[in-house]
């Protein structure tokens, strides 16, 4: 499961590495006590902060802009990005980065 998301991020496939994620929120307590995230890179272990975040829709402390981007699952950033009528394809970063530009 590690491999396949460290491989969803090298090849900037971001519907499957949103669904790993999304088979690490529902399935944590197993993640937790069988999956070591020792080796991962900072920036997977933040995305899936991300996403456990967004699992439990709780909110943010503040740090995401009022619309709450950086807690939006992949297809919903894409579907407001369409909605705007921007032509971006890419990371979490690139679609919430084209978003907050064209507020």
């Amino acid at each position: 499961m590690m491999d396949l998301l460290l491989d969803a991020d090298a090849m900037n496939c971001a519907l499957l590495k949103e669904a790993v994620m999304d088979f690490i929120i529902q399935n944590k307590a197993d993640v937790i006590s069988k999956v070591s995230f020792k080796d991962v890179p900072g920036e997977i272990v933040t995305d899936v902060l991300v996403a456990v975040t967004r699992g439990e829709k709780s909110g943010t402390d503040g740090a995401c802009d009022k619309d709450q981007l950086c807690t939006m699952g992949i297809t919903d950033l894409r579907r407001k990005v369409h909605e705007k009528g921007l032509e971006i394809d890419g990371s979490r970063e690139a679609l919430i980065a084209a978003l907050n530009r064209n507020t």
